[in-house]
């Protein structure tokens, strides 16, 4: 439905120096899906999207909703942000404070180019004001809202216009760590219901991965993996991938032959892939993914070791475990209750190692 093609934006910084903000960027979003730009401060998931909105103009490539192309460098096509009909909504909420709740979600719908009789406006914003659990509020001034009732406004106010594509950036950003949680899940339930395709930017991983269809991992202006969520997080395509997306324990090594590595650790089997004897490479394994017993467990990639340091965080305990001069993070069940100092042994199912070529 949305698609981006070798997407090229640029502009000058405060030193009049050339920033490359996106270079060569294409993805596709099919109808009615959530497609994340994940990915640090700076890496050019905000210009993407705000070249997406007609905010920026970008210096090459192609952008098109259906069959319409809003912009394209090599056809000197770019329409304009207003004539788009993209519903909008930013870390700041930018609710109208002289406004109650209704007026603030029916004023795209009033000063739009199309004149809509007022009977039908008013069907539009309580279906919207209901979508989001704000129809009871609909007379109330809207700066008595609380942060998430305000964020839930500025999403009714970009769903009123119906619009073919909603693009989001960071809009749960300035909400607190419990409010944000309990948004992610009504996010997620009204991009299922209403089935709108939705371009969403965050740098937070955990929302990234409870919220999407597909994730774009971004960085230096730059997609360095496209996936669904889980295949980013247990497949990464890149030691950065793999570090960004989530925690890990990195090991380095070389490649020996039949799937073996030789790391300070010992010898680690992994799973078959394409490198090559020789070749230098670090392995990824998730905390989760690193298994911890008292009694000495059968299979490969079994180790001994000393319980090092662990923290008790509710539903899991992370335990620092010393093997060798190195130390590996695992995150367990709390009913592993091994004391600090004592032996453990450290099993990798060799599945769960990821190799990449240093």
């Amino acid at each position: 439905m949305l698609k981006v093609e070798s997407l090229n934006t640029e502009y000058p910084n405060e030193r009049g120096e050339v920033v490359k903000a996106a270079q060569d960027v294409s993805f596709e979003v099919p109808e009615g899906k959530l497609f994340t730009l994940l990915g640090p401060s700076g890496c050019g998931k905000t210009t993407t999207l705000r070249s997406i909105a007609g905010l920026e103009r970008p210096r090459s490539g192609e952008i098109s909703v259906g069959d319409r192309v809003v912009y394209s460098g090599s056809r000197g096509i770019f329409v304009a942000p207003n004539r788009r009909g993209f519903g909008m909504v930013f870390q700041s909420y930018a609710i109208w404070p002289h406004m109650n709740v209704f007026k603030n979600a029916a004023f795209p719908l009033e000063v739009g180019a199309r004149r809509i009789p007022r009977k039908e406006i008013r069907e539009k914003v309580m279906r919207v004001l209901t979508a989001v659990q704000l129809d009871g509020f609909a007379d109330r001034e809207a700066t008595k809202l609380s942060g998430g009732q305000q964020q839930r406004l500025a999403l009714a106010r970009a769903l009123a216009m119906e619009p073919p594509l909603l693009l989001l950036d960071e809009p749960l950003s300035n909400l607190d760590a419990k409010l944000r949680e309990l948004m992610r899940f009504e996010l997620k339930r009204l991009q299922r219901e209403l089935g709108i395709t939705t371009v969403y930017v965050t740098h937070d991983q955990s929302e990234a991965l409870a919220l999407s269809h597909s994730i774009a991992v971004m960085s230096d202006g730059r997609i360095r993996q496209i996936g669904p969520p889980r295949d980013i997080y247990e497949r990464p395509a890149s030691r950065f991938v793999a570090d960004f997306v989530g925690t890990t324990n990195f090991i380095d090594g070389e490649m020996l032959a039949a799937g073996r590595v030789r790391t300070s650790i010992g010898e680690v089997e992994i799973a078959a892939g394409e490198l090559r004897e020789g070749e230098r490479v670090v392995l990824s394994v998730r905390p989760e993914d690193v298994e911890l017993s008292e009694a000495r467990p059968e299979g490969a990639n079994v180790w001994q070791g000393r319980v090092d340091q662990k923290v008790f965080l509710g539903e899991f305990v992370d335990f620092q475990v010393k093997l060798g001069g190195r130390i590996l993070l695992s995150r367990r069940h709390p009913s592993l209750r091994t004391p600090i100092g004592d032996t453990i042994y450290v099993c990798l199912h060799p599945e769960k190692c990821v190799a990449f070529k240093v």
